[in-house]
């Protein structure tokens, strides 16, 4: 149980010297941000853009009310 122990404690020496503190996560997290970065550059449906522009439209007439 000993070895575990120190065999674990050396991975986090690793870890930290590497600067990567979350370890395998960060891969986890390049990939969310890889997959956020896509979805932010993707243009907005046209269909879409009409309905919010549409929408914008309504709103002010509604606080007229």
């Amino acid at each position: 149980m000993r070895k575990d122990n120190t065999a674990g404690a050396a991975t986090n020496r690793r870890r930290a010297a590497s600067g990567d503190p979350l370890g395998p996560n960060s891969e986890i997290g390049r990939k969310l941000k890889q997959y956020y970065d896509e979805l932010v550059s993707d243009s907005v449906p046209d269909r879409f853009a009409q309905l919010l522009s549409q929408l914008e439209r309504a709103q002010p007439a509604r606080k007229k009310d």
